[in-house]
């Protein structure tokens, strides 16, 4: 089964989002979007220990990841979701730990700043290797089941080059085959850093495998933000409601570098005028003001409230201290409590 989106600029697609979740949903892309600039910035100016991955490009989809969740799911963020984190429930001060090196973060200053989980709120700590996550999800969903638990979805994300390895095939396969309520959001930047899709793969389009392995797929303009609510709400509700495992995958062009340290020189200028390779942010933006939903004055508040925000857990997290190697309890769980508890 597949599925495809109306792009925003469509009435049908303007009745199914209420404008209040709309606005809701941009707050956090816009968030995002200046948590990561000052990111960017910081990285620039010699301020953060190893590399900056952002999203620019890719905040609705991520928004839309982490804002249908609840409390009892589980996500799997990859590096590119800041915006999906905050939205399911991660504090900015505890990414801004992480990123800073403060010895008072989740991940005590140590093990890269993408690593990092948040149990608190269903937050599975990422793994690098591509596909990974995804048989780490499948596990989870088929414990929370032997466990009892039931009404629960789990989500995680993938780019197009992490559509073609091993783990992603496994991870796929078994979760049809189990019918756990899994969600695949998957992002076709074009490029695996630098590899361009015709040295990724065959097909003709990625969500045509949906079908192969058992799942509903769905395809959607990641720039449109009303199209992001619409098929990943309801792709989180269909699991959620017992239908078969989802996939979507999302048109977009990753608006920076693969990291920070990445010039993107290698994207055609032409591939830049595509309508899916459009800035979502100010997508979203001009729609919201066309429409009246947010007017200028608001949408300058806004934009005062978050970086006030954001300079605050910056400054906080600058003042805390750094890790000291010679004291710290490097045991493999985040806390002592959590050690005792294994060993029991």
């Amino acid at each position: 089964m597949l599925q495809t989106a109306k792009r925003a600029g469509d009435s049908a697609s303007h009745k199914a989002v209420p404008h209040e979740r709309y606005l809701e949903a941009f707050r956090w892309m816009l968030q995002t979007r200046i948590f990561e600039d000052k990111l960017a910035s910081l990285y620039r100016g010699g301020m953060i220990t190893g590399g900056v991955y952002i999203g620019r490009g890719q905040e609705a989809v991520s928004t839309a990841c982490g804002l249908f969740l609840q409390k009892g799911d589980v996500l799997a963020p990859l590096i590119r979701d800041q915006a999906a984190r905050a939205t399911f429930g991660e504090p900015l001060l505890n990414v801004t730990r992480t990123y800073l090196g403060s010895r008072q973060g989740s991940m005590r200053g140590r093990d890269g700043n993408i690593h990092r989980g948040y149990p608190e709120a269903g937050q599975l700590a990422m793994i690098s290797h591509l596909g990974a996550m995804i048989p780490v999800v499948v596990g989870k969903l088929l414990a929370k089941r032997m466990k009892g638990e039931e009404g629960f979805v789990g989500l995680t994300t993938i780019g197009e080059g992490g559509m073609q390895t091993g783990a992603t095939h496994e991870g796929m396969n078994i979760a049809a085959v189990e019918k756990v309520p899994f969600v695949l959001v998957a992002s076709n930047n074009h490029f695996a850093y630098s590899t361009p899709n015709d040295r990724e793969f065959a097909c003709a389009h990625l969500v045509d495998r949906a079908r192969g392995y058992g799942y509903e797929g769905h395809q959607i303009d990641g720039t449109d933000l009303a199209a992001c609510l619409e098929v990943i709400g309801g792709a989180v509700e269909r699991a959620r409601a017992g239908g078969p495992p989802q996939l979507v995958v999302a048109q977009l062009l990753r608006l920076a570098g693969h990291g920070e340290h990445d010039d993107a020189s290698y994207v055609p200028p032409e591939m830049k005028k595509e309508r899916w390779a459009q800035d979502c942010v100010a997508l979203t933006e001009q729609l919201a003001l066309k429409n009246n939903w947010l007017d200028a004055e608001a949408l300058k508040q806004w934009r005062t409230e978050i970086s006030a925000e954001v300079d605050k857990a910056v400054e906080t997290a600058q003042r805390e201290a750094a890790p000291v190697g010679s004291e710290e309890d490097w045991c493999a769980m985040s806390t002592r409590e959590l050690v005792d508890v294994v060993g029991e």
